[in-house]
């Protein structure tokens, strides 16, 4: 099954997506994560993915739980150590965005990174890697687009991993649909041209090993979303970076893409 978040009257809601791109009301957003379910079938069609106005398909209130460094030969590109533990760092959620929205380009050195998402489905907290599979809601392509300039100020990664609009995410398939430990193909196109192209095989830690890592500190809730690093091929690596006026498109095998418009910086507000 496929999920996404839409707004109706005023109020967020999560539906299921159908083959021809036609949406279901499943329940609110608050609702549904406090009951997902992965076999709902909705209610009548509210709309069709390019009608409707989307929303990230998990709640605001949700952590974004990123992992840095976590592609052996993207380590290799930067010249960094192969990590022998999780190095993870946080997104809010107010910077997650669906499919279609644009993001601004907040500095020169606006950089992509195709990631693959996986949203948890259960409460776990000190789980096993193979308890950890049962607790995967499902899985996302995502963009973690990162402001370079302001990332490499300092060696906590914060500011740059969170400017507006810098999360892009796909719908989400249920975690029935797609099995990225047997490796799936992702990749970035920019402007139509391939810049990342990798399998998720290439993963030092992968999602039931990093979820199972988490819970040992923090109890994991449903709607929380870990997203678990890029593979090479960033502009970082190459000096080449977004302006305004381009096109990102990451794509993950089995699980979907997502396009992202990059625009010019909004006008202060005070």
């Amino acid at each position: 099954m496929k999920i996404t978040g839409f707004v109706k009257n005023g109020r967020a809601y999560v539906g299921k997506v159908d083959a021809d791109g036609s949406v279901r009301t499943i329940a609110d957003m608050d609702s549904f994560w406090a009951e997902p379910q992965t076999t709902a079938e909705g209610d009548d069609v509210v709309g069709n993915v390019k009608e409707l106005e989307l929303l990230p398909a998990t709640p605001r209130t949700g952590r974004v739980i990123c992992v840095g460094l976590n592609y052996r030969k993207h380590a290799e590109e930067t010249n960094m150590p192969i990590p022998t533990i999780p190095m993870i760092f946080g997104r809010w959620a107010h910077t997650l965005i669906p499919d279609g929205a644009a993001s601004p380009c907040i500095e020169e050195k606006y950089d992509w990174e195709c990631e693959l998402g996986a949203v948890v489905g259960r409460r776990m907290f000190r789980v096993s890697e193979a308890q950890a599979v049962d607790g995967i809601y499902g899985y996302f392509a995502f963009n973690d687009l990162s402001a370079r300039g302001y990332q490499m100020q300092t060696p906590q990664w914060t500011i740059g991993k969170n400017s507006d609009a810098s999360g892009p995410m796909s719908a989400v398939v249920t975690a029935d649909e797609a099995d990225p430990i047997k490796g799936l193909r992702i990749s970035t196109k920019v402007n139509g041209v391939v810049k990342q192209d990798s399998s998720t095989s290439d993963m030092i830690f992968n999602v039931p090993q990093l979820l199972s890592h988490l819970s040992q500190v923090m109890t994991l809730e449903p709607g929380d979303v870990v997203v678990t690093g890029t593979p090479s091929g960033v502009g970082f690596a190459t000096g080449e970076f977004l302006k305004p006026g381009d096109v990102v498109e990451v794509e993950i095998e089995g699980i979907g893409s997502v396009r992202t418009p990059i625009v010019d910086i909004p006008a202060p507000v005070f």
